[in-house]
C-alpha cells in the first residue's frame, strides 16, 4: 500500500452500520464530541433514542451509489463496515460492496477513513482465508480512493459466541473448528469503537496502515470454556466441529456455497495461525478482558 498525507477542512463524520455491534458503541462514544455527524442505516428507527435530532439520518444502503453521494458530500472522515452478505460470494460482499464508496470517496475528497478489517495481512495464509482475504482486498480498495486510511486489523471478537447462546445455556457446549488448545488473540467489540472513535477524532494521521486490535490475552477453546464455567457458575465445555460439518451445517442454513466455503477457509486459517502474525503491545493490546465480558454481557444473555 502506498502512503500519502491529506488535509482536510470540514469537520462531519459519517458512520456506516450505526446500529451494528460496534458501530452503536462507536456512535454513541462519537455523540460526546464537537463533531458533526451523519449516519448511513436503512431504518432510522432502529437507532437508539438519544442521537436524534443530533445526527443527520440518511437513509439507505450503503452499497448504494446515490446514497453514498449524499452522505459523503462535504464529509471529512467516514467509519466504514461491510455487513457479511452470506447470500454473495465474499470478493462480491466485500469489494463489490465497497466499490461504489471508493468512488466516491475520491469524488467528494473525504480525508481520512476508518474501517473493521481482519488480521492476517502479510501471512503467508492472506490469500488463502476465505473471508478474511476479500476483506483486506476491501483495504486495498479504499485506500487506492487517495484518503488516508486506517484498517482496524481485528481477531475474532467474543460476540461471536452469543451465536451459540442457546446451547451454551441449554447444553452447556459452544462449537467451533480450531484445535481446543489454540491460543489466539480476541476482541470485544466495544473496544474496537473506541480505537475507531479515537483516529476518527484525531485525524493527524496520513497515509496508509492496519491498525491491531488485539485484546489483553491469547486464550484457546479450552480457556473460554474455563473461564465461563467460572463466570456463569455452571459447566461450560468446548465442542470441537469438523470443517466439512460446518461447510453442511452452512449450506443447510441456506447460505450461498461460496460463502460458506469462505467461512471454512477463514476457519482453516485461523486453525492455522493466521491471527498470530502480529506481537502484542501497550499499542496493539485493548482492555476487555474476556472475564469482563462474560460478567456483562455473556452472563445476562444466558440469564435471560
Amino acid at each position: 500500500m502506498s502512503r500519502f498525507t491529506t488535509t482536510c477542512e470540514a469537520n462531519m463524520i459519517v458512520i456506516t452500520a450505526p446500529t451494528g455491534n460496534i458501530g452503536r458503541p462507536l456512535l454513541a462514544q462519537l455523540l460526546d464530541s464537537e463533531e458533526e455527524l451523519r449516519v448511513i442505516v436503512r431504518d432510522p428507527a432502529r437507532l437508539p433514542d438519544t442521537p436524534r435530532g443530533r445526527v443527520e439520518v440518511i437513509t439507505g444502503s450503503h452499497a448504494d451509489a446515490h446514497v453514498l453521494d449524499r452522505a459523503f458530500d462535504g464529509a471529512d472522515a467516514v467509519f466504514w463496515l461491510v455487513p457479511p452478505d452470506s447470500s454473495r460470494p465474499p470478493h462480491d460482499g466485500w469489494s463489490g460492496f465497497t466499490s461504489p464508496a471508493a468512488r466516491a470517496l475520491a469524488a467528494h475528497g473525504v480525508g481520512w477513513v476508518v474501517a473493521v478489517s481482519a488480521l492476517g495481512r502479510g501471512t503467508p495464509l492472506a490469500d488463502h482465508a476465505g473471508l478474511v482475504t476479500a476483506s483486506l482486498a476491501m483495504d486495498d480498495l479504499i485506500a487506492g480512493s487517495g484518503v488516508a486510511y486506517r484498517a482496524l486489523a481485528n481477531p475474532s471478537f467474543f460476540e461471536n459466541l452469543l451465536e451459540d447462546i442457546d446451547s451454551i445455556r441449554d447444553e452447556g457446549v459452544f462449537v467451533d473448528v480450531v484445535d481446543a488448545d489454540r491460543k489466539a488473540p480476541m476482541v470485544a467489540v466495544a473496544d474496537i469503537a473506541a480505537v475507531a472513535a479515537e483516529l476518527l477524532l484525531d485525524r493527524s494521521w496520513t497515509g496508509t496502515d492496519s491498525v491491531p486490535v488485539l485484546g489483553p490475552q491469547d486464550l484457546s477453546p479450552n480457556d473460554l470454556a474455563r473461564i465461563m464455567t467460572e463466570q456463569l457458575d455452571r459447566p461450560v465445555r468446548y465442542e470441537r466441529q469438523s470443517l466439512d460439518e460446518l461447510h453442511t451445517t452452512l449450506v443447510g442454513y441456506g447460505l450461498d456455497a461460496a460463502f460458506a466455503q469462505g467461512v471454512v477457509d477463514m476457519k482453516r486459517a485461523k486453525d492455522q495461525g493466521l491471527d498470530a502474525g502480529v506481537a502484542r503491545t501497550p499499542e496493539t493490546a485493548s482492555p476487555t478482558s474476556f472475564e469482563q465480558w462474560c460478567a456483562t454481557t455473556l452472563k445476562p444473555a444466558v440469564l435471560s
